[in-house]
């Protein structure tokens, strides 16, 4: 993997880390994880290490990527001795999880992070990038986004990120954690979502998914406007109509009611 010093230099000051500290919920997590004495796990951000070797003593390996240079020499000296484990200092934005899971003889791993919160969302885009090589995920994350991330058509969370979850896994929160797990106490609510990797459209490459999200992007652009006039400028109002009157969808209809395999079929009608 890669290091980009100026990466490093430019984040290190907004990480604002926020170490999960309390034993119950440490327990608790490594608990639900769905972990087998044969697994690979990618920890993303283990910090100080607070859940790295719980997460050893219930798999075969364990890969800890960790960006801040001083936590990563803290950590690999404080697991030196358990052959289980290898610290990587490394931005996990930069990592290839197929070459990693390769060079440890897994064609798939798991993966498990504590992600800060201002770099969710580009975390997420960059495993989903590389499902192929993800057995299943278990992300802590901002509470307000781990339901987002699970929401179901109608409802008010349902946007963007939910179509890019649930186009490549199954999402749910397993467990919901208070500030005061965590040292310093973040002030927003955090929640463990457990992802099964199960794509939606196995068969489409992995250009058609990144087509379709953009068009997603299009159908969400303004969630007060219903898909017909948000879709009109790109394609052109009459022929979103026709799309739409042929797949039996009103033209009142917005994007948030809408399951993914909807959303497909009038992308797959608009091309």
């Amino acid at each position: 993997m890669r290091y980009n010093r100026s990466v490093a230099r430019t984040r290190r000051p907004k990480l604002g880390q926020h170490f999960l500290t309390s034993d119950n919920y440490r327990q608790r997590i490594v608990g639900s994880l769905p972990l087998g004495a044969d697994d690979l796990v990618l920890e993303i951000g283990p910090g100080r290490g607070a859940m790295t070797e719980l997460l050893a003593a219930r798999a075969r390996r364990v890969i800890a990527v960790e960006l801040d240079v001083t936590l990563a020499r803290q950590l690999a000296e404080k697991v030196q001795d358990n052959a289980k484990i290898q610290i990587i200092r490394g931005d996990i934005l930069a990592a290839d999880l197929t070459a990693l899971s390769r060079r440890n003889g897994f064609e798939r791993c798991i993966v498990f992070g504590n992600l800060p919160y201002y770099l969710t969302s580009p975390i997420l885009h960059h495993l989903f990038d590389q499902a192929d090589s993800i057995r299943s995920m278990s992300l802590l994350v901002q509470r307000e986004v781990a339901e987002r991330l699970a929401a179901q058509p109608g409802s008010r969370d349902y946007g963007y990120l939910t179509v890019l979850a649930q186009l490549h896994a199954e999402p749910r929160i397993v467990l919901k954690v208070p500030p005061g797990a965590f040292s310093p106490p973040p002030k927003v609510q955090s929640a463990l979502v457990d992802f099964t990797m199960r794509p939606k459209f196995p068969a489409w490459s992995a250009p058609e998914r990144a087509r379709f999200l953009e068009f997603v992007k299009l159908c969400f652009a303004q969630k007060r406007k219903n898909l017909l006039n948000n879709l009109a400028r790109e394609y052109g109002r009459e022929r979103v109509m026709t799309a739409l009157t042929n797949l039996r969808i009103r033209p009142s209809t917005r994007a948030e009611a809408m399951p993914v395999e909807q959303l497909a079929k009038v992308w797959r009608f608009l091309l």
